[in-house]
C-alpha cells in the first residue's frame, strides 16, 4: 500500500500500473495506462502532477459546466490536496503521475529562501501546456531504468527541480529565485568527490552529497554545477563510467562484475549508458583491446 492516495485509488479502476519508484526524498512516481473508463480522485492527503505522456486526445475533464476536453501528449494537470477531480476516459491514455506533499514543498522552500511560507497553496490547473516542465519530465524522470541504483540521484535532482517549478509557476509564492552563491569551497569539492570516488558501487543520492558539503539539496546541486559545469548526477555517472573503461581496458574481470561494481543493476544498462557516452560498447572495448 502506498502512501499516496491516488495511487492506491487508481488501481480499484480500470488503470494499469506500468512502473513506479519511490525516491530516497519519499517522493513517488509512477507511470500508468487506461483506456474507456471513469475515474474520480477526491480529498487527496498530497498533491498530484500529472503529465499525458501519449494520447490522451479523448481524455474529458468534468467542470460545473459540463466536460472539458483538452488532452494531448505533453499536457499537465495538477491536482492540489483535498481537490476533486472527475475524468471520463473516452481512448486510450498513457500518463506519468508525480506525488509529494505539503511537508516536500515546504522543506524546499525553506532550504531555497532560508524562510519558512506561512502556507503553500498550490493552484488547480487541468490541461497546461508547460514546455519547462514536460523536458524535465522527458528528459530525467521519463528516461533510464527507475529501478537502476544509477539513477536514482538523476531522478531525485529531477524530483527537486519539479517541485520547485511547482512552487514558482502554480502557487502563491512570488519569491525571486536566490542568486548564485558561487562554487564550492575547494575542501569541501574534495570531500565530496572523495566520498563519490569512495562509492562508485553503491547508490548514491543528492542528500548524500548535499549533507557531505553541509548544504541543503538545492544550493548544493548549483554550486557544484558552478564548480565543475555539469550537475550531480551527470558528474557521479561520468565517475562511473571512467572507472568501468579502466577495469575493461586493464582487468580480466568480467563485464556483468564491472556493472555491478561501478553501481549498475545490469550488464545491459552498463553498456547502454557506455555506447552513449564513449561510441563504443564495452564488449567491443574489450575486443579492442584483445586485439
Amino acid at each position: 500500500m502506498s502512501q499516496y492516495d491516488a495511487f492506491d485509488v487508481l488501481q480499484h479502476y480500470k488503470t494499469r500500473l506500468q512502473q513506479t519508484v519511490t525516491l530516497d526524498n519519499q517522493v513517488q512516481l509512477a507511470v500508468w495506462q487506461n483506456s474507456h473508463d471513469r475515474v474520480t480522485l477526491e480529498n487527496t492527503r498530497h498533491h498530484t502532477f500529472s503529465m499525458y505522456v501519449q494520447d490522451g486526445y479523448e481524455s474529458y475533464h468534468k467542470r460545473p459546466d459540463g466536460w472539458f476536453n483538452g488532452g494531448a501528449p505533453g499536457r499537465f494537470c495538477l491536482m492540489p490536496q483535498q481537490s476533486q477531480s472527475t475524468w471520463d476516459i473516452r481512448g486510450s491514455l498513457r500518463f506519468a503521475h508525480f506525488y509529494c506533499t505539503d511537508r516536500h514543498l515546504r522543506q524546499l522552500a525553506e532550504q531555497t529562501w532560508d524562510r519558512s511560507p506561512a502556507s503553500i497553496r498550490l493552484d488547480e490547473r487541468i490541461f497546461v501546456a508547460d514546455p519547462a516542465l514536460e523536458a524535465l519530465y522527458r528528459h530525467f524522470l521519463l528516461t533510464g531504468n527507475w529501478d537502476d541504483p544509477a539513477s536514482q540521484m538523476m531522478l531525485s535532482s529531477a524530483s527537486t527541480m519539479v517541485m520547485l517549478h511547482m512552487l514558482r509557476q502554480y502557487s502563491q509564492l512570488q519569491w525571486q529565485t536566490p542568486g548564485s552563491r558561487g562554487g564550492l569551497a575547494p575542501a569541501v569539492l574534495r570531500r565530496v568527490k572523495a566520498r563519490i570516488d569512495a562509492q562508485l558501487g553503491e547508490p548514491l543520492t543528492l542528500s548524500d552529497l548535499a549533507m557531505e558539503a553541509g548544504l541543503s539539496e538545492f544550493h548544493f546541486s548549483r554550486m557544484f554545477r558552478q564548480s565543475e559545469g555539469m550537475a550531480p548526477h551527470q558528474y557521479v555517472m561520468k565517475r562511473r563510467l571512467a572507472q568501468a573503461e579502466q577495469w575493461l581496458r586493464h582487468s580480466s574481470r568480467s563485464i556483468t562484475d564491472i556493472a555491478l561494481a561501478c553501481g549498475f543493476s545490469s550488464a545491459s544498462h552498463f553498456s547502454q549508458r557506455f555506447r552513449a557516452e564513449y561510441g563504443i560498447t564495452p564488449s567491443a572495448l574489450r575486443q579492442y583491446r584483445s586485439d
